[in-house]
């Protein structure tokens, strides 16, 4: 196009030549202002042409850019989807072994138990006959002689008699306390189960807990933490019993730290007022759908945050203390696991409150999912 600009300049000033030629008056007045023309025209479409080169590179490398930025965009996307894929692998490899170890020290440790609890019973019957023995003997022959005398008096064969049922209860109360924490343990160890059960929700919350009572004894001393148990009258729930124990873990846990937290607060400035509180409730909402609700009384998500909590390697606990996974892997659990829900509130001077809701029959779920996707 420029050229033909130019070319048409110099026709325009080839005829102006011409038509001064045929005897316009002043020639070379005419023959000055065409060729002035010609190269205004030349330098006019040669500035054009420039601008427009400049323009389409300028357009060129602006699309590049665009591109440049697209691809950087898809590829930090990938990336950080690699390495929330390759921590959940790593998380969910670690809850296996866990659960195979826990399993694993829950057998051992529940035949020796078995043992002692099932010889209980035959110990309280020895003993109730050794001491009706004595009392017999006693009964009719109330005048040992002297060594048998002595011996009972250094034995104190009296509190015996009293303080060996006793005993034997203690040990009974131990035992069912032994068979009770293996039975949680063997309940929280099903992290590798890949089949969806009916299960008691109330069991896996209690098997948690129990999992969780060395931190919920050594908080804030000589304050401990006090778990308030709003269980409502709920039917067992279709789900994966592991993951959702997993999912309990995580929200209890950092309970436990927001609690830790504000008593730490107060002990630095010399108040301690708190009482320390963790409270679970369940229900059923909607019918189809167990609601649970754990809240403490703890430190609260600051609001500049809380967007950010269900964010994979979102962290604000200090370097080896968390990996930022632990609520990312439980909205997954929950919401794409379960098709449930996961929320949670918090505000300066209230409770933070977690909600899990998950369908009490997974098929209807599925087809929930299914239909909301169409």
């Amino acid at each position: 196009m420029t050229v033909a600009g130019i070319f048409f300049s110099c026709a325009v000033g080839h005829g102006m030549h011409g038509a001064s030629m045929l005897g316009l008056p002043n020639p070379i007045v005419w023959q000055a202002a065409t060729d002035f023309a010609t190269v205004l025209i030349a330098i006019y479409f040669l500035s054009f042409y420039r601008s427009f080169d400049l323009l389409a590179r300028f357009s060129q490398i602006f699309s590049s850019q665009i591109e440049l930025e697209s691809k950087n965009k898809i590829l930090e996307e990938a990336m950080l989807e690699l390495q929330r894929t390759q921590s959940q692998l790593i998380q969910q490899e670690k809850m296996s072994s866990l659960g195979q170890l826990v399993a694993g020290v829950a057998h051992e440790i529940n035949n020796p138990v078995n043992f002692i609890y099932a010889n209980l019973s035959y110990m309280q019957e020895y003993a109730e006959n050794l001491v009706a023995f004595v009392k017999l003997y006693q009964k009719h022959f109330p005048a040992p002689v002297v060594e048998i005398c002595k011996l009972a008096e250094k034995i104190d064969l009296e509190f015996i008699k009293e303080d060996l049922f006793k005993i034997v209860n203690s040990m009974k109360i131990g035992t069912e306390r032994i068979k009770q924490i293996v039975q949680s343990l063997q309940n929280f160890s099903r992290m590798d189960e890949a089949e969806l059960k009916k299960v008691n929700i109330h069991d896996g919350i209690d098997s948690t807990l129990l999992i969780l009572r060395h931190r919920l004894k050594a908080c804030s001393d000589p304050l401990e933490i006090e778990i308030v148990k709003n269980y409502g009258d709920i039917p067992e729930v279709e789900c994966y019993p592991g993951q959702l124990n997993q999912v309990f873990m995580n929200i209890l846990a950092n309970a436990i730290d927001a609690l830790e937290e504000i008593n730490q607060k107060q002990t630095s400035q010399k108040t301690k007022n708190h009482s320390n509180r963790i409270t679970i409730s369940t229900d059923v909402v909607d019918l189809n759908y167990v609601e649970i609700k754990i809240a403490n009384n703890g430190i609260d998500i600051p609001k500049n945050i809380q967007k950010r909590i269900f964010d994979p390697f979102f962290t604000t606990k200090p370097v080896g203390k968390g990996t930022g996974m632990g609520m990312s892997i439980s909205y997954q659990i929950i919401t794409e696991k379960h098709g449930g829900k996961l929320k949670f509130t918090s505000s300066l001077g209230t409770e933070t409150e977690f909600i899990i809701q998950i369908p009490i029959q997974q098929k209807s779920a599925s087809r929930i999912l299914s239909l909301s996707s169409t």
